[in-house]
């Protein structure tokens, strides 16, 4: 094999590795100077770099001189010009940046969610941002299926960014199978995605958090997790007057379709066209059913039903012998026991988007009206054996970031939580730099942050550094104080200034 042939035939699989890069494609070597049955070059395309250049480079050179072990080229490589592709600073579209303002906000927010978990004893977990896409895909006409981020990976396996938690806590439970004792009490924090149209506090990419209780048939279960919500609610100053829940249960609409013979098949399918009634004309709402398979009459009778607003009307059309009204009588009841009865309100209308619900269902809304769904949630018993697992019963909610942040804007409740650091640590003199670098970490090593000037700044700077990121004190290195062995410290609250020695520094 010629040096020629050897120098291409090295470069060639290391090409292969490259994804997406910028493209040169160097037509000007001649086809003639390499034999087409070793030659990788002919209508290749090469990424530019100067290492893949001087290797081309080289390549030709020695094809020009006939081959050989010569050390320099005939001709210095050529200089191409890279072209500099300027970037959109913003995210893509329906997505965020979290600066440190942002960020902060972020973090309380989180916190309340894991504090108010905690308090119900409930568990952390977490799962994969990318799940396979069968996970998500139900035959019921769920709008979720259009909204899939989804796509072929490399190893030609359907996959999708979650655009909710339930089910992938459900694929979660079946892997732990019987190695996890009943009930399970989780909740998460997680990104979702859904490629769908934004309006005020709904984005393509948000934080959800999910409390899941499975293993309890019981609505207690149900009254547990609504509790939770309001707990979370009164600790960040939402009150019974801002937010309430609309309350029913899917069980209300399998007594009507029974009436009239509808398939269980399609109760799914009627469900999704009942949680669009508040979002197109009723007229499309009557067709829509129409073209499920139900009769007219059937029809009629099934939005008289979802129009009531009283649990005691709802006795009367359905009867008190139903599991619907037996159920929600007693949500209604121990809603009294947990102190929250001012909070929720049925509403028969409310049967919620997803497929997978069966029973109780519950959405929490803003009283006056301008915000979309703030939370919602209900119980879903058929959830595991879509999966070919054994059902077990099961509820949660799900509780987006971004609407309740919207109603805290609103009632101006919206918290701005700063900066919070402990110390700023400071050398007046260069030659000091060391020593401040060793009290910040004496400081660091007893747990306190610390911000530590890196650059040889005046004190005026130091003390509006500390000002600007809420520092409780100013831990100053001078070459007076440190000949003593002492450093001076001022507390920014009181004034208080006094010098310490470097090994009683607290």
């Amino acid at each position: 094999m010629s040096p020629i042939s050897t120098s291409l035939h090295f470069l060639q699989p290391r090409l292969s590795f490259y994804v997406k890069p910028l493209f040169l494609s160097f037509t000007n070597l001649s086809h003639s100077s390499f034999p087409p049955s070793k030659s990788p070059l002919p209508g290749l395309l090469l990424p530019v770099s100067s290492r893949t250049l001087s290797s081309v480079t080289a390549a030709q050179s020695l094809s020009e001189n006939g081959g050989g072990r010569s050390g320099a080229l005939s001709a210095p490589p050529p200089v191409l010009e890279e072209s500099v592709q300027k970037i959109d600073p913003y995210p893509p579209k329906g997505t965020r940046d979290f600066p440190p303002e942002e960020m902060r906000l972020r973090n309380w927010l989180f916190h309340n969610f894991r504090e108010v978990s905690r308090m119900y004893a409930f568990e952390e977990i977490d799962f994969p941002v990318l799940e396979s896409e069968a996970l998500f895909i139900r035959k019921a006409g769920e709008e979720i299926k259009d909204q899939l981020y989804c796509f072929e990976d490399r190893g030609n396996r359907r996959v999708a960014l979650r655009p909710e938690l339930t089910p992938s806590l459900a694929r979660l439970v079946i892997q732990k199978g019987k190695s996890v004792a009943l009930p399970l009490k989780w909740f998460t924090v997680g990104q979702c995605w859904r490629y769908e149209r934004m309006t005020r506090g709904r984005r393509r990419e948000h934080y959800q958090w999910n409390m899941d209780i499975i293993g309890v048939p019981e609505v207690t279960a149900e009254a547990e997790l609504i509790s939770s919500i309001v707990t979370f609610f009164k600790r960040i100053g939402i009150t019974a007057s801002d937010v309430g829940f609309k309350v029913s249960s899917r069980k209300v609409l399998q007594e009507v379709l029974r009436r009239y013979s509808i398939s269980e098949d399609l109760f799914g399918k009627v469900c999704i066209v009942i949680d669009k009634i508040e979002k197109i004309p009723i007229d499309e709402i009557k067709k829509d059913l129409k073209a499920v398979g139900m009769s007219e009459q059937a029809v009629e009778e099934l939005l008289q039903v979802i129009s009531i607003k009283s649990l005691t009307k709802l006795e009367e059309i359905l009867g008190g012998a139903g599991e619907a009204v037996a159920d929600l009588k007693q949500l209604f009841s121990l809603a009294e026991k947990f102190g929250y009865a001012d909070w929720i309100q049925f509403d028969a209308s409310v049967v919620r988007g997803l497929a997978y619900y069966t029973g109780i269902v519950f959405e929490g809304f803003d009283r006056q009206g301008k915000l979309r769904a703030i939370c919602g949630g209900g119980r879903y018993d058929k959830l595991f054996s879509t999966y070919g697992a054994d059902d077990i019963p099961a509820c949660g909610f799900g509780f987006g970031d971004a609407v309740i942040v919207e109603l805290l804007k609103e009632k101006k409740l919206l918290p701005q939580p700063s900066q919070q650091v402990e110390n700023v640590v400071c050398a007046l003199d260069h030659d000091l730099q060391g020593v401040a670098a060793s009290v910040a970490s004496i400081l660091r090593e007893k747990g306190q942050s610390v911000d530590l000037v890196l650059e040889n700044k005046p004190l005026k700077w130091a003390f509006k550094r500390a000002s600007r990121i809420n520092a409780e004190r100013v831990i100053l290195v001078g070459n007076k104080e440190w000949e003593k062995g002492m450093v001076s410290v001022k507390i920014l609250s009181s004034n208080e200034q006094y010098e310490v020695k470097l090994d009683e520094l607290q």
